[in-house]
């Protein structure tokens, strides 16, 4: 696993790296090969394979949920759902070692990291809140 330089004190880890196809939004909905890159915490999308022009960064933060995985002829298909409800489509070619899985698991490890950091930063409040009502209650005469 390499690591990629995040803001904060999380270091992001490259989960998986290589090419996939992305559905363009126009009208005639093209496949297009983008190189990808899924880390701990967003896919990447590149505009080309030397990595040098971010089209699009998907915050798993931001993404509801992989759907429509379906496996016809020599891809599988599926796509992203957005928390807005914009929906992506994307397709890799073989049943092994295809991206939906993966991004699967990325997505459900970042949600379970994410409702632990809440479930922390709840209780810390709580035991802030119940300690200035504890030292209120000694101030009362």
């Amino acid at each position: 696993m390499t690591a990629t330089k995040m803001t904060g004190s999380e270091i992001s880890h490259v989960l998986k790296e290589g090419e996939l196809e992305k559905r363009s939004d126009n009208l005639l909905q093209l496949w297009k090969r983008k190189t990808c890159v899924l880390t701990t915490d967003s896919l990447n999308i590149y505009a080309d394979n030397q990595k040098k022009n971010k089209s699009k960064e998907l915050k798993l933060q931001s993404i509801k949920k992989v759907d429509c995985v379906e496996r016809t002829g020599k891809f599988v298909y599926f796509t992203i759902v957005t928390t807005d409800n914009k929906e992506i489509d994307f397709r890799c070619p073989g049943e092994e070692n295809c991206w939906n899985a993966v991004i699967t698991m990325a997505l459900i490890d970042f949600q379970n990291r994410k409702a632990i950091q809440d479930f922390k930063t709840q209780q810390e409040s709580e035991n802030t809140s119940l300690g200035q009502q504890e030292r209120c209650k000694a101030r009362a005469p």
